[in-house]
């Protein structure tokens, strides 16, 4: 069985469907405790290391994890998107000091996995006008990989929901020639929420509040906030009613015959809302995990808020499968 270590492992979203695709995860980081805690509680086995990253990173890796240089198979991970300093112009490592994605790139100078797999938001692509994400690719290159890229939509792989990932795959570069690797291939049929929201086991959520949520009774299904009264949208969208763009997020209502849109961390945000198909009220903690295609089986520790986030900044479960046993694939040729 091929080994893998997580960073930034949140509630398991990414490791979950890289478990799925055959691995063994050896180990686990991740700062956040109620997200460690979801980790434990699901996977008893799992050496989870709660701790930040920049204390973690320092230390003898081989030792800490009991794998030697060069033996791991997959390093895996995103880390959150911070800008980087280009007062050296060298854009190497030493550049990325003080960002958390300066620690992934640690564990993979030390480690030397055969393969990695950075995943991140499409907007990294565009961060700082590209340089951010170049100077990622540029480190990637210096500590001896070959990289491939793709943007992964999470809806073209089973997952009821659009959700956009920027995913980065690197292969060390002395097994390039023996490793190849492929993204995967769009499925046939894209789900829609009329496929995930059918007899969901019961969970905590947070509801309107009684004046909001009699504004949404008044939204059809897939509408929004231009389908109501004009006064009574007024009335609800405050300054927001004289904002450019179309504000389509505002009172929006979900249809059970669309995916969902990128599930988020809070259950209400004024100008991102997700109002429940049927009912007026936000998604459930259960209904975001369906979107983001977790088992049911897999519960969350912590508050309702702190649920509601770790759901949400999760990778989706099946794209994270889906691109996991590529690289399975891609390893058993070697």
């Amino acid at each position: 069985m091929f080994t893998t270590i997580e960073l930034f492992a949140g509630a398991g979203g990414l490791a979950l469907g890289v478990e799925k695709a055959g691995f063994d995860t050896i180990g686990l980081v991740e700062l956040d405790k109620d997200a460690c805690e979801t980790l434990r509680t699901n996977r008893p086995k799992w050496n989870v290391i709660c701790d930040d990253i920049a204390n973690v990173s320092g230390q003898d890796l081989e030792k800490m994890f009991g794998i030697k240089r060069g033996k791991l198979d997959l390093l895996s991970g995103g880390a959150p998107c911070q800008a980087f300093s280009y007062a050296g112009k060298r854009l190497g490592l030493e550049d990325a000091r003080g960002t958390l994605f300066y620690h992934y790139a640690v564990f993979l100078e030390k480690l030397q996995p055969k393969m990695f797999l950075f995943e991140n938001v499409r907007g990294l692509l565009t961060h700082d006008n590209g340089k951010t994400y170049s100077t990622i690719l540029n480190i990637f290159e210096k500590a001896g990989y070959e990289i491939q890229k793709e943007v992964l939509n999470a809806w073209d792989y089973g997952v009821a929901q659009k959700r956009e990932r920027l995913i980065t795959i690197g292969i060390r570069k002395d097994l390039v020639g023996k490793i190849k690797y492929s993204f995967p291939e769009k499925y046939e049929y894209k789900p829609v929420l009329r496929d995930v929201l059918q007899n969901v086991p019961e969970s905590i959520g947070v509801p309107y509040g009684e004046t909001k949520r009699k504004i949404f009774e008044l939204v059809p299904p897939g509408g929004y906030w231009r389908d109501i009264d004009p006064a009574v949208a007024k009335a609800y969208m405050k300054s927001c009613w004289n904002m450019e763009g179309g504000r389509t997020g505002i009172l929006r209502r979900m249809s059970m015959d669309e995916p969902s849109l990128t599930v988020l961390t809070s259950p209400s945000q004024k100008q991102t809302e997700r109002c429940h198909p049927l009912e007026a009220r936000p998604f459930t903690v259960r209904e975001n995990a369906r979107c983001q295609s977790f088992p049911d089986e897999w519960g969350f520790c912590g508050s309702v808020m702190s649920q509601y986030k770790q759901v949400g900044n999760a990778v989706p479960v099946n794209l994270a499968y889906e691109v996991a046993r590529k690289i399975y694939e891609a390893l058993e040729k070697e």
